[in-house]
This record gives C-alpha cells, sequence and structure tokens, in this order.
C-alpha cells in the first residue's frame, strides 16, 4: 500500500505522512470492505443496514431528522483557541475537513476549514489565512500546529496566510500578486481564502485551498509543504499567476470580469494518479511533479445524473470506499407549496415561493473515478460542504459546519451554534447496498 492510495482504513484522501517533528507515516495494513466500517457491522445478526427507498420524484430532499447530525451520532471538536475564539469559545469555522493518518505507527488527526480574523463575524471581506490543528484521537485534545519554528511570534497554527506575502524570494513564491490584501472604497480590506483541505501525495504535503470572492482572482490554488504538516509552504508553479482553469462566469457582482475561476478545488490519489477535482463537475490531472494539472483544451466532465432543475453546487469531493467511488456535493433544500397544499422540500434552483432551508450533503455512485455516477441520495442534512473519512479503526465519518449563510441555522436562536468544526458518524450499506449515509438512529450499534 503507498501513502498516496485511496483506500480504507485511511479513506478518501490518501495516507497522510508526517516529517520534521511529526516523525514519518506508517501504512495501515489493507482492509476488505466486508471489515472497513466494523461498527456499522455490529449490527443485530451482523447485517448491513438497508438503503432507503429513492424519493419520486428524483430531486426531492430526505428531510428525516435520523440524517440529521445529533447529540447520539456527532459531536464539536475541541479545537484550541486561538485568542480570537476565547469570547465564543470554541472555534468559528466553515468547510470543516478532518482526516486520520498513521505517525510512528500511532494515529494523527488534522483539522481545517474556514476561519475569519479577529474582527469581523463572517470570513468576508477579508480573512486572515490558513489554521492547522493536530491530535492523536479524534475526541482530542487538538492543538494548533506547531509553527513557532518557522515563523516565531506570529499566530500559532497559521500555515498560510496572504500576509505571508513578504516571505517571497526569487525562485520561491508563497502568495502570488493575485492572492495578496487589497482595497477598494466599497469593501476596504480585501482578501479572503477558503475550503482548505491537508493531503499527502507521492511522499509530499499538499494544502489545496481556494481564494474566495473577494480576491484579486477568484479560485482554486495548491501549497506545497517543503517540511511537514506545519509547513513552510510555497505556492505551486501552476498557479503564480492565476487559479487553476480558465476564467468562467459565475460569482457576485462585485467581482470584477475575468477574475472568477473554479472553486473548491479538491485532491483524489490513488496509485500513481492524482486529479484535481473542481466545483461541481470537473477534474484535471496532475503533473506527476504536482506542480500543475496537464494542460487541455477543456477539462473533463465527470458523469454524472442530474436532477431535472439542476441547482448551484458547492464542494465537489471524491470518496473511494468497499471498491466504489461516492462523489459528494453541497445543495440547498429548498421548501416551496406543493399542488396539494403539502410542503416540498427539494434541491431546487431558487426562484418565487422557494425558501433555503438546509444545506446538504448529496452523494452518488460509481465503479469509476470518472463515473457514471448513479442518482444522487441525501446522505446528510444540513452537512453539505465536508468531506468523508476513515478513523484509525476503519470507522467511517463525516464532517460538517451548519452553515450559517441562510436556512435554518441562520435564525438568531441558533445562529451561535452554526459555523462549528462537526463529525457525524456514518454508515455504509454494505456491498450490494452501496450506499453511504449519517449514522441513522435505527441503526446504533448495542451499547455505542
Amino acid at each position: 500500500m503507498t501513502d498516496n492510495m485511496n483506500r480504507p482504513p485511511i479513506g478518501r484522501r490518501a495516507l497522510l505522512a508526517g516529517a520534521g517533528t511529526l516523525g514519518v507515516a506508517a501504512a495501515l495494513p489493507t482492509t476488505t470492505s466486508a471489515t472497513a466500517d466494523r461498527a456499522t457491522r455490529r449490527l443485530e445478526g451482523g447485517a448491513s443496514p438497508e438503503n432507503w427507498p429513492d424519493l419520486a420524484p428524483y430531486g426531492l430532499a430526505d428531510t428525516r431528522p435520523d440524517l440529521w447530525p445529533r447529540d447520539d451520532n456527532s459531536f464539536v471538536l475541541p479545537l484550541e483557541l486561538r485568542p480570537r475564539d476565547e469570547e465564543r469559545g470554541r472555534v468559528w469555522m466553515r468547510d470543516t475537513y478532518v482526516n486520520c493518518f498513521v505517525v510512528d505507527g500511532s494515529p494523527l488527526y488534522v483539522a481545517t476549514g474556514t476561519t475569519r480574523a479577529p474582527g469581523p463575524d463572517p470570513s468576508a471581506s477579508w480573512n486572515d489565512g490558513i489554521f492547522v490543528w493536530v491530535s492523536r484521537s479524534l475526541r482530542g485534545p487538538w492543538r494548533l500546529a506547531d509553527t513557532t519554528g518557522i515563523r516565531p511570534g506570529a499566530d500559532k497554527g497559521k500555515v498560510w496566510s496572504p500576509e505571508f506575502a513578504g516571505e517571497n524570494r526569487p525562485g520561491r513564491t508563497v502568495v502570488a500578486p493575485w492572492q495578496q490584501y487589497w482595497h477598494d472604497e466599497e469593501f476596504g480590506k480585501r482578501g479572503n481564502v477558503w475550503a482548505p483541505e491537508v493531503h499527502h501525495v507521492r511522499g509530499r504535503w499538499y494544502i489545496v485551498a481556494c481564494m474566495g470572492d473577494h480576491s484579486r482572482k477568484v479560485g482554486s490554488f495548491l501549497l506545497v509543504s517543503e517540511g511537514g504538516v506545519a509547513g513552510p509552504y510555497r505556492l505551486a508553479e501552476g498557479n503564480l499567476d492565476k487559479p487553476f482553469g480558465e476564467p468562467v462566469a459565475g460569482g457576485p457582482p462585485f467581482i470584477e470580469p475575468g477574475a472568477y475561476h473554479h472553486i473548491d478545488g479538491s485532491i483524489y490519489a490513488e496509485g500513481d494518479d492524482a486529479w484535481l477535482v473542481l466545483h461541481n463537475d470537473l477534474y484535471a490531472t496532475f503533473r506527476d511533479d504536482m506542480e500543475d494539472v496537464v494542460p487541455t483544451t477543456n477539462l473533463p466532465r465527470f458523469r454524472q445524473s442530474p436532477y431535472p432543475e439542476e441547482p448551484y453546487l458547492e464542494g465537489a469531493y471524491v470518496f473511494k470506499h468497499g471498491g466504489k467511488y461516492y462523489l459528494l456535493h453541497a445543495a440547498w433544500n429548498r421548501s416551496s407549496d406543493a399542488d396539494d397544499g403539502t410542503t416540498r422540500y427539494a434541491y431546487d434552483r431558487p426562484g418565487t415561493g422557494r425558501t433555503q432551508c438546509q444545506y446538504d450533503a448529496v452523494v452518488a455512485v460509481a465503479d469509476r473515478f470518472e463515473g457514471p455516477y448513479s442518482r444522487r441520495w441525501t446522505a446528510g442534512v444540513g452537512a453539505g460542504h465536508n468531506n468523508f473519512f476513515s478513523d484509525h479503526e476503519g470507522a467511517l465519518w463525516a464532517t460538517f459546519f451548519r452553515n450559517p449563510k441562510a436556512g435554518y441555522w441562520s435564525h438568531p436562536s441558533r445562529v451561535a451554534d452554526a459555523a462549528v468544526p462537526g463529525v457525524v458518524r456514518l454508515e455504509w450499506t454494505g456491498p450490494e447496498g452501496n450506499r453511504l449515509y449519517v449514522r441513522r438512529r435505527q441503526n446504533r450499534p448495542a451499547g455505542d
């Protein structure tokens, strides 16, 4: 098993290997699909849980409480607080990312996500970079990555930021001009970074992230570590002038024409191959040196089963389990009045009479990375823009953050519990069902 293979028990993100003060990673033994999620298979009689019947028509959202992260199947990670977090008592985070890998024969967990600067409540019009936390257990204690030897006196755990532009040297760019802070009369200080993920491919640490809507150019980029998980990081050669891909239409009206590129980049690696997963349906193959993607006139697209009224999707992500590929998206569940007077919940486009309710995780499955993928199902209510991972015992988890932008978690009575670094247990319906869901109530293992 090589360190960039994507299979249980580590899961989608490939083995993350340590370096420097974190030691050297050791590969976990490969497990079969029959044993990869032991907790799920402790159900009565040893049988896998069943798939729920598909909702009809295709595109309806499953809103059952069993698919919510709840007290009995999830918790918020007790991440070490930074000074800006102390008043709230927990880290403000969107796009939560967590993974598990092995260092010196012991499990090591990594967490990151979109965070905010000390002043503003949201992560716009600027934030101050990417922070990383590490732990030997999913339950903690979670500590900020030790960056004190790299930048003495700077914020501990901050591995990259637009403010590091002063570290640029000939032949080594840390922050490109298009990523640096800037100012205008409408917003003042601008420049934000979103949705970071930590990866290890071909023996090296990487962070893939996205410059947000208030950047000079919006889109996905890659950081390359010259040490361990704490860095120091530099920018990949392919992003010196722009994000990955070519400009596309989209984004808020204040984004300058030609500045918007593909967002929410992710990495999937298997064997000797590695891909950049972009936005909701695109992917690209990385060069062998991982400094850029292989040039192509048009990026290939995943073969999917779109909804009849395909909405805007975010957070595309690929996870392999049980020999199958799972393609995740974040989709807003919108409510509207049905013809019979009941409330209809569906993954519709915005429109008159349609109200955003929950930011859900929807998933499809395929035999091959590129597809074709099955029809999607709701895997988690309010759990959109997440990642799936395996813990050190092979149990499956998903992240969540409770989107405060709109809908359920934006209500004043709930917003204090939104934007959190959460994890929720998953269940696999076995090699015949081939679905992953948030662990449903009726499927809680005895004594769990």
